[in-house]
C-alpha cells in the first residue's frame, strides 16, 4: 500500500466540513431505506399470517358444511333413522376430536299445526336410550313447526328435545326459506353454547327431503320436506383452531358479521383489552363468507412484535456504516486528488490488473465453453439413460399390468358386467399411460437416433408434419451415417427440433425445407421457411435463448451457424460441422486463475 503523504488537509478546511455533511446525508438515507425495508418485510410477514388465518377459517367453515352435508346424506339413504342409529353415527365422527368447535348435531322435525297432535304423539311414544319425556316447547299454536327430535352428543343438551326453533321469527324465516329453496342457511343469529356459555356460537341447517318425491318447485318442495339437520359451533373455537401456532402472540383477531342492518355483531375478540390500533400498528381487514353473509376478520399487532432483534438494529447499523463509508470514501477521493504521482501509479497498477483481468477472463470464457460442451453432452447421455430405464422398467412394468387387466376383463365380461366395466377403463388408462411413456421417451431421445443421423431427421419431418399440418421437404445427399458420432448426430438433431418448433411457434410458415449434405469432410443442414422472418429485436430479446443456444451448441462442435431472414419474409438457418470433430474433454479442467 502506497504511503500516505505527509501533508493532508486539517478539518479546519471547509472541504472536510463538506465530506462530513455528505457522509451525514448518506448514512440518514440509508438509516430511512434500512427502517422502510425492516418495516416492509414485517408487513408481508402479518400479511402472510392473517391471510393464512384467513384461510383457515374458511377450510373450517367448509369442513363442518361438509360435515353437515354428510349428515343429510345420512338422512336421505333410505331407511329409518332412529336415536340409536343416530347416536352411533355422530359417535363415529368423533366431535372432540376431528370437529373441536362443533357443539352438537342435530334434527328438526317440520310439519304443520294440522298434525301437530299425530307428531307429538308419535315422540311421546318413543321411550329408548336417555332422552327425557316429550315435551315441546315453547308452548303455542304456530302455522308451522320445527322441533328438535334428534339430538347428539344428549349429555347437557337434554333441555332442548322438544325445542321448536321455529318459534323465533328470524330463524323461522331462515328455516322455512331454505326449505323452499333447497340450501343450506344459516339464520346469522348467534346461539347460546352449553360448553362454552360465554361463546358467541352459531347454527347451520340444510333440508332433508322424503325419498323418491319430486322436489323440483316451491309446492313440491314443501311436501316433501321431513325436517333439517343442522349443527351448532363455537366462534371462538373455530377461530382459535384457525390460529393454529401463531408465532406473533400480540396479534389481535377480531371477527364480526358485518350483514347485519344496524350495526355489526361481535362475534370473536382474542385481545379485548387491547388498546385501539395506531399508527404504530399493522392492520389488515379480510371477508369471510359463511352461507350467504359477509363476515370480516380484522387484525392488528404492534409492528415492534414482529421485529427481531436484528431487525431492531439493522437501520443503526446501516446509516452508521453508510456514515462512516461516505466519509472514508471522501477522505479518499480527497487523498487522491491531492496527489497526481499517486494517481498516475494507481492508473498504471489499474491497467496491468485489467489487462490480466481481461486474460483471466477469456481463459474462464474458454474454460466455460469446454464445460458447457462438457454439460450438454451429459445431458444428452442422461436423457438417453432416463429415455432407456423408463422403456426397460416402466414399459415393461405397464405392459405386464396390461396383459394382467386384459385377462381381467375377458374372464368377467359374462359373469360380472359391472367389474368388467370397470376393468375395460381400467385397461383404456393403462393404453393411455403407455402412450403418455412412449411421448416421453420420444421426448428425452427419440430412440430413432439409434438408426442414424437421416432416419431420425426424417422421422422429426414426418412427427413435424403430423403436429403443425405445414408440408415439408426434406433433401439429402451423401450422408454416411458411419462417419457421424453420436454427439454429433444429437447436435444436429436438437438444432433441427429447435428450428422447426420456432417455425410451427412464430414463423406462419406454409412450407419448409430441409437439406442434410455431407461433402469435403463437412456435414451441412439447412432449415428455410417462407414465413415471415425473424426481426432484429426478437433475436435479441431478453429471455430468448433458442437462436442463440442453436449457435453455442454448433460452436462448441468447431462449426459454424447463420441464421438469415430474408427481405422478401422467410428464414434460413444454416449449419455445418467437420466430419469427426472431437470436444475436448471437460474433466481436466481446473478453476485455477
Amino acid at each position: 500500500m502506497s504511503r500516505v503523504p505527509p501533508h493532508l488537509p486539517t478539518l479546519s478546511k471547509p472541504l472536510w466540513w463538506l465530506g462530513i455533511a455528505l457522509a451525514l446525508g448518506v448514512g440518514l438515507g440509508l438509516h430511512t431505506l434500512a427502517t422502510r425495508s425492516v418495516e416492509s418485510a414485517a408487513g408481508e410477514r402479518f400479511d402472510n399470517q392473517a391471510r393464512n388465518t384467513q384461510f383457515n377459517i374458511n377450510a373450517s367453515i367448509k369442513a363442518y358444511t361438509d360435515v353437515l352435508r354428510a349428515a343429510a346424506s345420512y338422512f336421505q339413504a333410505g331407511g329409518e333413522v332412529t336415536r340409536e342409529t343416530f347416536h352411533r353415527y355422530v359417535q363415529g365422527l368423533d366431535l372432540e376430536r376431528n370437529y373441536p368447535a362443533i357443539d352438537n348435531i342435530n334434527f328438526a322435525e317440520y310439519y304443520s299445526d294440522a298434525v301437530r297432535p299425530a307428531a307429538e304423539t308419535r315422540q311421546q311414544a318413543f321411550t329408548d336410550l336417555d332422552y327425557p319425556p316429550f315435551q315441546r316447547h315453547p308452548a303455542g299454536v304456530r302455522r308451522e313447526y320445527a322441533v328438535l327430535t334428534l339430538i347428539e352428543p344428549l349429555s347437557g343438551f337434554s333441555d332442548r328435545y322438544g325445542l321448536d326453533i321455529a318459534a323465533r321469527p328470524g330463524v323461522a324465516e331462515a328455516l322455512f326459506a331454505a326449505r323452499d329453496q333447497g340450501v343450506m342457511s344459516s339464520s346469522g343469529q348467534p346461539i347460546p353454547l352449553r360448553s362454552a356459555p360465554s361463546h358467541v356460537g352459531m347454527a347451520i341447517r340444510i333440508p332433508i327431503y322424503r325419498s323418491g318425491m319430486p322436489t323440483r318447485s316451491v309446492a313440491e318442495r314443501r311436501a316433501a320436506c321431513i325436517g333439517s339437520v343442522g349443527l351448532g359451533f363455537s366462534v371462538p373455537r373455530l377461530v382459535s383452531a384457525a390460529l393454529g401456532e401463531m408465532p406473533v402472540q400480540a396479534m389481535r383477531v377480531v371477527l364480526r358479521d358485518s350483514s347485519t342492518a344496524d350495526k355489526p355483531t361481535l362475534l370473536f375478540d382474542s385481545r379485548p383489552n387491547a388498546p385501539a390500533a395506531s399508527s404504530d400498528h399493522f392492520t389488515l381487514d379480510l371477508p369471510v363468507q359463511f352461507h350467504g353473509r359477509t363476515w370480516r376478520a380484522w387484525f392488528s399487532v404492534p409492528k415492534h412484535a414482529l421485529y427481531s432483534r436484528f431487525d431492531q438494529f439493522l437501520p443503526m447499523l446501516a446509516g452508521s456504516l453508510g456514515f462512516v463509508a461516505s466519509a472514508l470514501l471522501y477522505a479518499l477521493f480527497f487523498t487522491l486528488a491531492s496527489s497526481r504521482r499517486r494517481a498516475v501509479k494507481m492508473a498504471r497498477a489499474m491497467t496491468r490488473e485489467l489487462r490480466d483481468s481481461q486474460a483471466r477472463l477469456q481463459l474462464s470464457h474458454h474454460r466455460l465453453r469446454r464445460l458447457a460442451a462438457h454439460a450438454d453432452h451429459i445431458k444428452e447421455e442422461e436423457r438417453k439413460r432416463i429415455a432407456r430405464e423408463i422403456h426397460d422398467d416402466l414399459g415393461q412394468n405397464l405392459l405386464a399390468l396390461r396383459i394382467e387387466a386384459d385377462i381381467l376383463a375377458t374372464r368377467t365380461e359374462k359373469s360380472h358386467p359391472r367389474l368388467h366395466a370397470r376393468a375395460r377403463a381400467t385397461l383404456h388408462q393403462i393404453d393411455n399411460t403407455i402412450r403418455s411413456v412412449r411421448h416421453i421417451i420420444n421426448d428425452l431421445r427419440p430412440n430413432v437416433l439409434d438408426l442414424g443421423l437421416s432416419a431420425a431427421v426424417e422421422w422429426q419431418i414426418a412427427q413435424f408434419r403430423q403436429r403443425s399440418g405445414i408440408q415439408c421437404e426434406f433433401v439429402e445427399d451423401g450422408i454416411a451415417d458411419h462417419g457421424v458420432d453420436d454427439h454429433c448426430a444429437t447436435a444436429f438433431f436438437r438444432v433441427l427440433q429447435e428450428s422447426l418448433s420456432n417455425i410451427h411457434q412464430h414463423a406462419a410458415a406454409s412450407a419448409v425445407r430441409v437439406e442434410l449434405h455431407q461433402s469435403h469432410g463437412m456435414l451441412r443442414m439447412t432449415i428455410s421457411d417462407n414465413g415471415i422472418g425473424i426481426k432484429t429485436a426478437c433475436r435479441h430479446k431478453a429471455g430468448s435463448f433458442g437462436l442463440v443456444g442453436i449457435e453455442e451448441r454448433i460452436s462448441l462442435l468447431g462449426g459454424n451457424c447463420s441464421i438469415n431472414s430474408l427481405a422478401h419474409g422467410g428464414t434460413t438457418v444454416s449449419i455445418a460441422v467437420p466430419v469427426g470433430y472431437r470436444v475436448a474433454p471437460a474433466d481436466d479442467m481446473r478453476l485455477s486463475a
